[in-house]
């Protein structure tokens, strides 16, 4: 067991906009986003299961084809191996959980 101050993480920028700070367990992965208004994924898949959710703003997610706006009262489930992608509207924080370990995030 661990206990993590977020705010003690160093941010990494994975994607323009995207900064990211990343906690990692045994078997998943829990990644602390804040994203800049305008800033988008193109689309992509990972065989990783991810669950996605907004603490503040609106972010655009697409999922298989289906485009919703996420905010703080929503949540996403991106199975694995699925297309998606995400734009943010605003300034955002969006939290994403990843099963198994994203290990390219490490």
């Amino acid at each position: 067991m661990a206990f993590i101050d977020c705010r003690t993480l160093t941010p990494r920028e994975v994607a323009p906009g995207f900064r990211g700070r990343f906690v990692h367990g045994q078997h998943m992965t829990l990644a602390i986003w804040d994203i800049d208004a305008g800033s988008g994924l193109p689309e992509h898949s990972h065989v990783h299961e991810q669950i996605v959710k907004v603490v503040s703003g609106e972010f655009e997610l697409t999922v298989a084809g289906e485009r919703r706006v996420l905010t703080a009262d929503t949540v996403a489930v991106v199975p694995s191996g699925v297309l998606h992608s995400g734009r943010a509207i605003t300034n955002c924080q969006v939290i994403d959980a990843f099963h198994p370990v994203r290990e390219d995030y490490r």
